[in-house]
């Protein structure tokens, strides 16, 4: 008999509970590698990792590459150096894969139109990559899922809308369905979908299939808003209910420059991912994709009740972390994507991807009427897969956004057990935050730093952190105003008075001029300074970018080379009159190198942090030089430089997509040093924030 209601919840967390009391408590996870997809073939090519499964003996992760056509390979056998091990052709879309034993189960989509989808079950021998056999599944699949017992295949056949006929609106022929494989025959069946669903019935677009000990599937029809269990030995559905509507309040649903959590959404869940949890309970990532998306997760119970749903409570987390994407704001959010189920040492954990927030949270599900959230994975850009393989304490996110102009690239990630150094950062009492473009110590403060924000957020805010906790902590915000009103500025550097108050580095822009903005301690503009005439028509698109301060005179550093130089320049504004001096850059041999930081470590010594433009295995220079000024001069004197510290080898510490703009340097009141990362406020970034803790110069 099944069971049901608590005996079903009683049933999940009992496990967990013999855990605590036999066990030691599992760990962390850590990032242990990152493999960029284009390594299985070359730089130039495009390629991404979107849906992966690890094979029988888990030392092989296999990915569908859609772009390239293809299966990827990548040897885990040691997951801390893992090599990429080359391609298999698909001759067609892979857009799911699972395996099944020795063997590997890729679902291909050959469709020549929407209105003509087709597909096939690609069998594989994962040792040899031999093609076995080719199934064919009549349709478009999406979805690939094996039951446990090895019995069967469940393929989720989407037959999916055109977008662009009628705006995407659905009923669009022909309908999905699910295909079921008997591994015995091999035999193909078709299980009907259609009657189900409130929303466009007679089309049912199955999205995601997960199969559980019964050999019942589990099937999220997406657009329809729908879910259905179907029993693979029967081929017939015996339960099936709608995913409800939800109301979110607590969230941003604007998309205008700023992460205000006050909205309210009123939306149907629309899951794409599913799992089972046991027999008896499921989880679903509430993503959405025609009219609904309740930016989280839930989980409901065999007879389609919410047993926990994750509210407001995701979007939360992703804010507190940095990674709340405001332009998704207007759209669907974080987008929860994917979901997976694994037991490590005997606790059930679930693993939610946000598509758009870049990261993957975990949490402990031994309660399941009140999961408790573990940690944040960061991951690249665009999240899609994720495999818990428990036999190795391993996660595997596979992650397609692929976008090489801008430094982003398909990857797959490994993450085990261990002390993760991410968060390195965090805010207090859900404060948004993000574009950290400065560092200043708070005077009086002796573990207080202060950053500010760039023109990705409006208006200017400066955000004071706390050094003395693990991770660092922001705690209070401060909102810049002129005349009585919030202003924005493309503020890229802060520095503190002694006396109180700011002086912001103001980066200008074809149609706004670079300027020292003086503030005082409640942030209300008292003065705007312009560059003299003769360089500010020389600057770049690349301004001021740091700002410090020594004894009365600000000090400024332009980020690139005025047009005809090749040096960068620091300037002192000094009782209304500007000097300059020159900076030797570093040369990239990829992109561009400037500077994102000045820190006055004496009226005499300066600090600066010198960059290049590029992201993952492409960056090269990351590096904290000083210089010392004379005395007097005249002209445009040539400064020499000396290394500080090369910043890369702690950027790459973490095992992630390295970051390109470390923009905030600052020497606290307790002697320490410190640095922080722009996130770009995860526009076509990562938007993974990394904050350095440097010691003593």
């Amino acid at each position: 008999m099944a069971l049901g209601g608590i005996a079903a919840l009683t049933a999940l967390a009992a496990p967990a509970t013999a855990s605590a009391h036999g066990q030691p408590a599992p760990q962390q996870w850590k990032r242990l590698a990152t493999v960029p997809a284009y390594l299985n073939s070359s730089v130039d090519d495009t390629a991404a990792a979107e849906i992966s499964t690890v094979t029988e003996d888990g030392r092989t992760v296999v990915y569908t590459d859609s772009p390239g056509k293809r299966l990827g390979f990548v040897d885990i056998t040691d997951p801390s150096r893992p090599k990429p091990a080359g391609t298999l052709a698909m001759g067609g879309e892979p857009t799911s894969v699972a395996h099944l034993g020795g063997l590997l189960l890729a679902g291909v989509n050959t469709s020549a139109s929407f209105t003509e989808p087709s597909g096939k079950l690609v069998v594989i021998d994962a040792r040899t990559r031999v093609i076995r056999k080719s199934l064919d599944l009549g349709g478009q699949p999406d979805s690939v899922a094996v039951a446990p017992s090895g019995r069967y295949i469940a393929v989720a056949i989407e037959n999916e809308r055109d977008e662009d006929v009628d705006d995407g609106a659905i009923p669009q022929a022909p309908a999905g369905y699910l295909s079921v494989i008997d591994t015995r025959t091999w035999a193909v069946s078709k299980v009907d979908l259609t009657g189900l669903a409130e929303v466009a019935p007679g089309d049912p677009e199955p999205e995601y299939v997960s199969v559980n000990s019964r050999d019942e599937a589990i099937v999220s029809l997406q657009e329809n808003n729908h879910l259905a269990i179907v029993s693979l030995a029967k081929r017939k559905v015996v339960k099936h209910f709608s995913a409800g509507t939800v109301t979110v309040s607590g969230v941003d649903t604007e998309d205008d420059d700023r992460i205000e959590l006050s909205g309210t959404i009123t939306a149907k869940r629309e899951p794409d991912g599913v799992t089972w949890l046991s027999d008896d309970l499921f989880a679903t990532a509430n993503e959405g994709d025609y009219e609904g998306g309740s930016r989280g997760w839930t989980i409901f119970d065999r007879g389609g009740k919410v047993v926990w749903d994750a509210g407001n409570t995701l979007e939360h987390l992703a804010v507190e972390h940095g990674l709340y994407p405001d332009k998704r704001s207007d759209a669907k959010g974080i987008e929860p994507e994917n979901v997976a189920f694994g037991r490590f040492d005997g606790v059930p954990y679930v693993f939610v991807n946000a598509e758009r927030g870049n990261f993957t949270a975990v949490y402990d599900v031994s309660r399941p009427w009140a999961p408790k959230f573990r940690q944040i994975l960061p991951t690249t850009n665009g999240p899609e897969g994720v495999v818990a393989v428990p036999k190795r304490n391993l996660i595997v996110v596979s992650s397609e956004e692929e976008l090489p102009d801008e430094g982003i690239r398909g990857t797959v990630q490994i993450y085990g057990f261990g002390r993760s150094s991410f968060p390195s950062l965090v805010s207090r009492n859900t404060i948004p935050w993000g574009t950290l473009s400065g560092l200043a110590a708070v005077p009086g403060r002796k573990d207080q730093l202060v950053s500010v924000t760039d023109s990705a957020y409006s208006p200017t805010r400066l955000l004071t952190i706390d050094t003395a906790v693990r991770p660092a902590a922001i705690i209070r915000e401060l909102t810049v105003t002129k005349d009585g009103r919030p202003i924005g500025y493309d503020a890229e550097g802060v520095a503190t008075l002694r006396t109180g108050g700011y002086w912001l580095a103001v980066e200008g822009s074809a149609s706004t001029p670079n300027l020292l903005v003086r503030v005082d301690e409640r942030g209300r503009v008292q003065e705007e300074v312009p560059l003299p005439a003769d360089v500010a028509a020389a600057v770049t698109t690349n301004g001021l970018e740091g700002i410090a301060v020594a004894g009365t005179d600000v000090w400024v550093a332009v980020q690139r080379p005025l047009k005809g130089e090749t040096t960068a320049r620091v300037g002192r504004w000094s009782n209304g009159t500007w000097s300059w001096l020159a900076y030797p850059l570093d040369t990239a041999k990829v992109g561009w190198t400037g500077l994102s930081e000045l820190v006055a470590v004496d009226h005499n010594t300066f600090a600066v942090v010198e960059r290049d433009n590029q992201r993952g295995p492409a960056a090269a220079i990351k590096k904290i030089y000083r210089f010392d000024v004379p005395k007097t001069w005249t002209g445009v004197p040539v400064v020499r430089k000396s290394l500080v510290e090369d910043l890369l080898p702690m950027l790459k510490a973490d095992n992630g997509w390295v970051q390109d703009k470390v923009e905030g340097l600052a020497i606290a009141g307790n002697g320490q040093a410190y640095a922080v990362t722009d996130n770009d406020a995860i526009d076509d970034a990562t938007g993974e924030t990394v904050f350095l803790r440097l010691g003593r110069f």
